[in-house]
This record gives structure tokens, sequence and C-alpha cells, in this order.
């Protein structure tokens, strides 16, 4: 009990020392970037271009080389005060020609949509077996021998109870990972799983998979959460059930493609940065819209937000749009790389990548005190409808950059239907509402005002 209580006074203490303390410039100036955001419609008319003029773009990909492109001109365009490119090298890998799948139930043929996961071989023509289920990975081990010659579908649905759909994601994300390689283990010729998502519809999910050195790389696709439970009930009143599939997927060579960075310089202090961010690849379906054109076109907003409404930050403002989060997260790191090799001073990231939805407010992977004058903030933003600042996750793009001192953001978002679009043909420019998009844009910009503004106020006090 003495415990509890001596650390809910630390705490206030800490946060009595950290307590935001607003103006009425901080009123005015954030006013300012709202009315910008929502009263003109650039953001949601460059991620028109990117989805419909461009569309979806897997890294390594010639789409991916036009993005880079477009990144580079809108960027020019603000006009940021400065613009480059940084090389990456990325993996390359095609989808091939649209996949197949058929369920044979006796002697009745159901065709049903197929997605091959990221980085899985083809079948090498057309794959036809007989299909063992399994509920996760425990119940594979102890099917043992009964996978040999088949093919195993891993049906783990998302857990309906857990609020948060991003955990609900990361409880079933090693199933698609790593379930190829689980069934390889015990003589599996294939791997079908259930898609990750809380949606009941005939939309496959693809995503990253990846195979262990030590087993035998074989064919790893997604069924939609509907013809899942169709083959799961097939399954249930029938013994023996075929399921066949076709998808002439291949690896290449990496190729270099790059990160495109574009800032504005600091008045005051121009060595010290503060990152906005988001992934520019998207997967190989759909038009990327919400995961993460959406976290594109806020970046690139903030910058111009500021340079409309003739706000001259003293730390160097950057936007990056990382390049190969889906496939390894190759930008991010070596962005990070980078930055260690010149010596960067990141006073803090910001990335959002939870796709354009209402936004919540601001997680933070930081230091304690740093963390208190995050939610300090809190009452200032209420008026604006973001109420949750609070540690947590910050983002992949942006993870390779803690050191200890840099504090890291994600943008929170409602994300009760993210995964209803997530790495499918549904995540398009008309599922993201046109408002929402830019009130995180206008959120993130705010964030940054305040950041820079208690640099140059600790920075003076020093």
């Amino acid at each position: 009990m003495m415990k509890n209580i001596l650390l809910l006074f630390v705490s206030l203490i800490l946060a009595s020392q950290v307590k935001a303390q607003f103006t009425k410039q901080d009123s005015s100036v954030v006013k300012g970037f709202y009315s910008e955001a929502l009263s003109t419609a650039q953001a949601y008319n460059d991620l028109y271009y990117l989805c419909k003029k461009i569309g979806h773009r897997i890294a390594g990909s010639e789409a991916a080389d036009k993005a880079i492109l477009w990144g580079d001109s809108v960027l020019k365009s603000i006009p940021a005060d400065n613009v480059f490119l940084m090389p990456v090298k990325v993996p390359k890998w095609k989808r091939g020609k649209k996949e197949f799948a058929a369920i044979y139930v006796g002697k009745k043929k159901t065709e049903i949509p197929l997605r091959a996961l990221g980085g899985s071989v083809g079948t090498n023509g057309t794959l036809k077996a007989e299909v063992v289920e399994v509920k996760d990975f425990e119940d594979l081990k102890a099917k043992g021998d009964q996978v040999k010659g088949k093919i195993v579908f891993i049906n783990k649905a998302f857990d309906p109870a857990i609020i948060n759909t991003g955990s609900a994601y990361g409880n079933t994300s090693p199933i698609r990972t790593n379930g190829a390689s689980e069934a390889a283990k015990y003589g599996a010729v294939g791997c079908i799983i259930r898609s990750l998502t809380s949606a009941d519809d005939k939309f496959p999910h693809t995503g990253a998979m990846r195979y262990k050195d030590d087993v035998t790389k074989i064919p790893a696709a997604a069924l939609s959460s509907l013809d899942a439970h169709f083959l799961h009930e097939a399954l249930q009143s029938n013994k023996k059930i075929l399921f066949e599939m076709r998808m002439e997927c291949e690896r290449f060579d990496s190729v270099m493609q790059s990160n495109v960075i574009g800032e504005i310089k600091g008045t005051v202090y121009p060595e010290k940065i503060i990152v906005v961010g988001g992934h520019l690849d998207s997967w190989d379906v759909g038009e990327g819209a919400h995961d993460d054109g959406t976290g594109i076109v806020q970046s690139m907003e903030v910058l111009r937000i500021m340079k409309a409404t003739g706000y001259k930050p003293a730390c160097t403002i950057r936007a990056v749009l990382y390049i190969n989060e889906e496939f390894g997260n190759d930008g991010g790191e070596t962005y990070a790389k980078v930055a260690k090799e010149k010596g960067w001073e990141h006073v803090a990231a910001i990335e959002s990548d939870g796709g354009g939805f209402t936004p919540k407010g601001f997680s933070c992977d930081a230091q304690d005190g740093q963390v208190e004058w995050a939610k300090s903030l809190m009452p200032f933003f209420e008026p604006y409808n973001l109420y949750s600042f609070k540690r947590g996750w910050s983002g992949v793009d942006i993870g390779p950059l803690k050191n200890g001192s840099t504090m890291l953001f994600a943008l929170m978002v409602d994300g009760q239907r993210y995964f209803d679009f997530h790495h499918t043909d549904n995540d398009r420019f008309e599922n993201v509402n046109k408002r929402e998009l830019e009130l995180g844009a206008a959120s993130m910009a705010s964030l940054v005002y305040f950041i820079d503004q208690k640099v140059q106020k600790e920075t003076t006090q020093k």
C-alpha cells in the first residue's frame, strides 16, 4: 500500500514539473493549423493521385518507383526547404497471374478468392490435396504425421473480446508469418490460413510471411473469413475435403529504391530534428489507401500546413516517406543507420500507420518524464476530440530510432475498422473519409508545434 502511495506521489511530482503552460499563441497557432487542414483538400487530393494514378506499390516494383518520384515532386511543390532521396536496398517479389483456388466437397467444386502471402513460393502448376484443419501451432503439433502430403488449414480467428484490434492482430499474426514453416515440419505440401481480420467478408488478406532455413518451402496463402467459415463447416460434416490452388509467385534479386525526405529547416536549432512519417510502399492488392497512403499524405501535410500558415519552427521538421515497411522495414532501418552515421539529433518522431480514421490522441514510447509531458497536453487537445495521451507503441518505421532520449509517437485513431481493409483489394481511396484524414494531419502538425515549443523553452532555460 505504501509503495502504491509513493508511486502516485512521484507521478504527481513529475506531472507538476512537466505541466504544459498554454498561451494565446498556442491556441492561435493550433487553430490555424486545423483551419488550414480542414478548409483545403490538399491531403485528400494527394491521396487520390497516389491511389488512383499510381495504385498499389509493393517495394521493388515499378509502381513503387513512380510513388517515389511522386513523393519527391509533392514535397518540392509545398515547397519544402530541402528534398532528397535516401537509397535503400529492398526485396523484389511478384505475385504473378491472379491466384486460383477451389474447394471440393465430394463432386461439388466451389471456386473461392485466394491471396498468396508475401514471400511465398508458387505452386509450380496446380496443387491439389486433402485438407487438414488445425486451430493453432499446438494443434498442428498434436496432429503430427496426419498432415503429411496434405494442405494445412490454420483456422485461427481474431478474438472478438479484445477491444484493441491491433492487439487481436498481434495475437494471430504468427500464423501468417510462420504457418508455412510450421506446417512443412510435418510434411505438409501447402498452407492456407484464415485472413487476419475481424470482418466477415469475401476479401482475403495478404501480408508478409517467411521461411525458416531448415524446412521445405511450401506455398502459403490466405482465405477470406467467409470462405474459412465455409471450409470449416465442410470439414465438420465430411471426412475428406480436397483443396486446389494455383499461384505463380516468384522471388527476384533485391533492387535499389529510396526513402523520400523533405524538411523545413529550423530557424534556431536546425540541428535538432522532429520527424513525421509513414511508409510509401503498400501490398500489391487494392490501392494502399489506409495502409499507408493516409500516413504519407498526412506527414507531407504537416510541412504544407506550417508553410501555409507561416509558422517558422525553431527545430528542423522532416517528413520521411519510408520504403518497404511491409516486407522487412528496410526503409526504417536504413534511415536510422544513416542518422547514426551522420550524427543527426532527433528530438522526436511521429508515425501515422493506423489508417486515416478519426484521431483519438497519441501513444508515446519515451522516458517517464517525457510521457508525463505528453499527457499534460491532453487538456489543450480535448476541444479537438483528442483524449488519449499515454505510453505505448510508436511504429515500425520509427522504431529503429529508439535510443533512450528521442520521443517516439504514434497517431492513435479509431481502429475498429482498420483490419476490414488491411492488406486487401478493399483498401481503396473510396474507403477513406476526407475529414477524418484532415483531422489526423492537423493533430500531427499540432503535436509537432508543441514539441518544437518544448525544445525552445528547455534550451533557453539551460
